[in-house]
């Protein structure tokens, strides 16, 4: 890989140095890692397609929504915010308790992918996020 191409974000679990993943300052950091995670959640409770889903979550999204941009903020490169105030995010154990199968993480990946969309202007970026996210929330099938 060329010294100045970018690490995408690694599927669930896997560690990458924050020098590795330039991906939060490239998005923007927080600002732009919040208003990613605020377009997924309002794709999220707008789709019919995306309905069970959003059954999965609590009524009132809020906690959903920092814990995802916790997460989000380390897996992309930035502070480990989940990690400190958690500990290893642990993915899969922590969704077992939900049916996901093809269509759950189909339902995921569209309002992940559109909240992308909007926000990601780089092509190249744009791609290696939507595999990254592909390949992390279909590592959480247990269906």
């Amino acid at each position: 890989m060329p010294p100045n191409q970018p690490t995408a974000p690694q599927p669930l679990g896997t560690a990458v140095a924050v020098a590795e993943n330039p991906h939060y300052r490239l998005l923007g950091g927080e600002p732009a890692i919040r208003r990613l995670v605020e377009r997924f959640y309002q794709l999220m409770s707008e789709r019919p397609q995306a309905r069970s889903i959003r059954d999965m979550h609590p009524h009132d999204l809020s906690q959903s929504r920092e814990r995802l941009f916790l997460f989000l903020s380390g897996w992309l490169g930035g502070p480990p915010l989940y990690t400190e105030r958690f500990g290893p995010p642990r993915l899969r154990r922590s969704h077992l308790g939900f049916p996901i199968d093809e269509a759950a993480r189909d339902a995921w990946m569209d309002c992940m992918t559109q909240a992308l969309e909007e926000q990601v202007t780089d092509p190249a970026l744009l791609r290696q996020l939507k595999e990254s996210f592909f390949k992390t929330a279909d590592f959480l099938r247990n269906q």
